[in-house]
């Protein structure tokens, strides 16, 4: 067996996970990514080819992350000389009352309005006439934020595995799953199928799968875990185009009532739109029951909601996919950052990130999970994110 030592180990190979031994590489610290699958898999948070950028949430704190965020998409289009972002703009529209995983509509415009962000709103009769949409109540609302994109996701952690593998400091290593992790006075001992590897500092960030490496370190976080739809609808209209979109609607009995969507872009079935369900009818127990089979009754309902209320559009859902997400059961904590529980030996030398839908803030958490490993603090401001001890379990 391989043994060899490291300045910091990350484990998951995933968009952040890759965003983060990217600055870590810049900083010259000799790096080790394990990534349980292949690179640029489809089987965790990283699956799928396009997500939304933007910058309307309901906490100003989460606006100032997404505002943060933006000057690192530049630098990272700069340096992997691929454009990443086609900027289309953010449309949020629905009832003004609903709440949901999102957030919602009134808070997020106080929240824009608070930090000076730009945005327009905008009556339910106006969001049919600009943005192709139709039949809604009168009742609705919206706001269209100028600085919302499309991301090319795929192509986003391309570009971060090839910058990886350009810097002489980090290495990489697929199929290489995390059996299990030693202590060994201030090192840590990482037991894969393909060598040992020791290390100084943990970086873990395997997405839906981080029970499966944190109870290797005798603690846990408590998570749901969300199977998501995902199909693409033909454009009847070849000149139709859609922002980037979400709307606010009140359940159907016990399923979701709440949609999201993307422009056709040329990297993803460039004659087609992608609309998604933003609910699950039947939460995962454990990451590994997912299925890369979509749940026909919440196509369904995409189906029917394309049908009544958007233009140019076939109703028949097609190209289906899925993606799996981890999603903290702690309220008003939708990303965790933080260092491990205080009972585990050097648990300062070792800091994880978990859940919630982060796709946005990838070159931005790269930067804060590489200094928390190897600084112990990031100048950005995580205590909104923090677990505090009460919320880690021992097992």
């Amino acid at each position: 067996m391989i043994t060899e030592n490291y300045d910091v180990i990350v484990i998951g190979g995933g968009a952040i996970g890759l965003a983060t031994a990217y600055h870590l590489g810049k900083r010259k610290a000799k790096t080790l990514v394990l990534e349980q699958f292949t690179f640029v898999n489809q089987l965790g948070s990283s699956a799928g080819v396009s997500r939304q950028f933007r910058i309307p949430y309901p906490d100003e704190y989460m606006v100032q992350m997404a505002l943060d965020a933006q000057p690192y998409w530049d630098e990272l289009e700069s340096a992997s000389n691929t454009s990443l972002l086609d900027k289309v703009g953010t449309l949020w529209f629905g009832d003004p009352a609903v709440h949901s995983t999102e957030g919602n509509i009134a808070e997020a415009e106080a929240a824009l309005k608070a930090l000076n962000v730009p945005y327009t709103t905008l009556t339910a009769k106006e969001i049919e006439e600009k943005y192709h949409f139709k039949n809604l109540p009168e009742t609705y609302t919206g706001l269209f934020q100028p600085d919302g994109a499309s991301i090319n996701f795929k192509a986003t952690i391309e570009a971060l595995l090839g910058l990886c593998q350009k810097e002489e400091t980090v290495e990489l290593k697929e199929n290489s799953p995390v059996l299990k992790i030693n202590q060994i006075g201030k090192l840590f001992e990482i037991e894969t199928p393909n060598g040992i590897y020791i290390t100084e500092k943990l970086s873990i960030i395997p997405g839906p799968y981080i029970n499966s490496v944190i109870n290797l370190l005798d603690f846990k976080i408590d998570a749901t875990y969300w199977n998501m739809s995902s199909a693409y609808f033909k454009k009847t209209d070849p000149a139709i185009q859609y922002p980037t979109w979400f709307v606010f609607q009140n359940a159907i009995g016990q399923n979701g009532n709440q949609f999201y969507g993307f422009p056709s872009v040329d990297w993803d079935h460039p004659e087609y739109i992608r609309v998604a369900p933003d609910f699950v009818i039947t939460p995962l127990e454990e990451p590994n029951e997912r299925t890369l089979i979509p749940n026909q009754q919440e196509l369904g309902y995409t189906a029917e909601w394309v049908r009544d209320h958007m233009t140019g559009l076939s109703t028949e859902p097609e190209y289906t996919s899925t993606c799996l997400i981890a999603l903290s059961t702690i309220p008003n904590k939708e990303l965790l950052i933080d260092f491990a529980p205080s009972y585990v030996p050097n648990h300062k030398n070792i800091v994880l990130y978990a859940t919630g839908w982060a796709a946005k803030f990838t070159p931005f958490l790269g930067k804060i999970m590489s200094d928390l490993a190897l600084d112990g603090h990031t100048d950005f401001d995580i205590t909104p994110f923090q677990l505090g001890q009460k919320f880690f379990k021992a097992i």
